[in-house]
């Protein structure tokens, strides 16, 4: 998926380190989709005794997923060490500590620096992978959803977000008229993002997708809060170096086009999923590579959380 965009790990581990700081202050879409997405967990039955928290950035969802699962180990994985620093000084600071430890002991929450595309956890040991719009900055999504089959207990839940292919439509339109460097990343459909889960042998997935825009008098208030929340282009076909006036300007001007109401607006696509681990002894590959799971695997599901569209 995305063979032809390499994200540069540690670019991004750089850019999230600079970001982690000053990240709170403007993760308004990041805080918006991690409670919706912890709203649909309440569409199913579920238990945990291991949750990771992938792409734990601040801890802003780790919190509540504390909160929910009061007896579960809790492990906020991130592959920038600043924020797992901000998410540890969330979770176990004083004033806070003081309302949660009647709530859940220390020991339950746990902070991981690792990469999303080899997680360092042993095969069937997680009850719940908790991922919220963190897969937009992995290179290869099969590689991922194929470590999240590993990881996951059978019956165990994978739920997520991330970023369609609408994202920053406006900034990508006006770029292009200014040059032809990759100056957005690219994001990956919903529909193949259900193809990889089901590529890599997880059962039962479902997908939806919701639309948000937000609104900027100008852009340099859009290009503001991207550079604080560390979403930089971070891949190749991407600009080095420093970019000229001009170019900038042109792209100013290009992105005037979509002004309404006196105001700029900025698209972001967002991609909600969930799928379920199973016995990996079920599961049977076909001659081109195919993953087939036997249908009394896939029977006595929860209630389904969406609807595919």
């Amino acid at each position: 998926m995305n063979p032809e965009y390499g994200i540069n790990k540690r670019q991004v581990s750089k850019a999230f380190n600079r970001a982690a700081a000053r990240y709170d202050q403007v993760a308004v879409l990041q805080r918006m989709v991690g409670e919706q997405l912890l709203e649909r967990l309440e569409l199913v039955k579920l238990s945990p005794a291991v949750v990771v928290d992938v792409g734990a950035g601040t801890g802003l969802q780790t919190i509540d997923l504390l909160r929910r699962y009061g007896k579960a180990q809790v492990m906020a994985l991130d592959l920038a060490p600043e924020m797992l620093h901000e998410a540890r000084r969330r979770v176990k600071g004083r004033a806070l500590e003081r309302v949660l430890e009647a709530v859940w002991p220390r020991r339950h929450c746990h902070f991981v620096c690792g990469d999303t595309e080899c997680l360092p956890f042993a095969n069937q040991s997680v009850d719940l992978i908790f991922s919220n719009l963190t897969l937009q900055w992995c290179s290869a999504l099969d590689s991922v959803f194929t470590e999240f089959r590993r990881i996951l207990k059978p019956g165990g839940l994978l739920t997520f977000t991330t970023l369609g292919p609408d994202t920053l439509k406006e900034l990508r339109a006006a770029w292009s008229s200014a040059d032809a460097y990759r100056h957005v990343n690219p994001f990956v459909d919903m529909h193949d993002i259900g193809d990889g889960l089901v590529r890599a042998g997880l059962a039962e997935p479902v997908m939806d997708v919701e639309h948000y825009t937000f609104t900027y008098p100008d852009v340099y208030g859009l290009m503001r809060d991207l550079k604080l929340l560390g979403a930089q282009t971070v891949g190749s076909g991407r600009q080095a170096g420093l970019m000229g006036k001009n170019r900038r300007q042109k792209m100013m001007q290009s992105y005037e086009a979509f002004r309404e109401g006196g105001r700029l607006p900025a698209s972001f696509e967002v991609v909600y999923g969930h799928a379920w681990g199973v016995e990996q002894t079920l599961q049977q590959r076909t001659a081109d590579g195919a993953i087939q799971i036997p249908l009394h695997a896939l029977k006595g599901r929860s209630k389904p959380i969406g609807n595919r569209s």
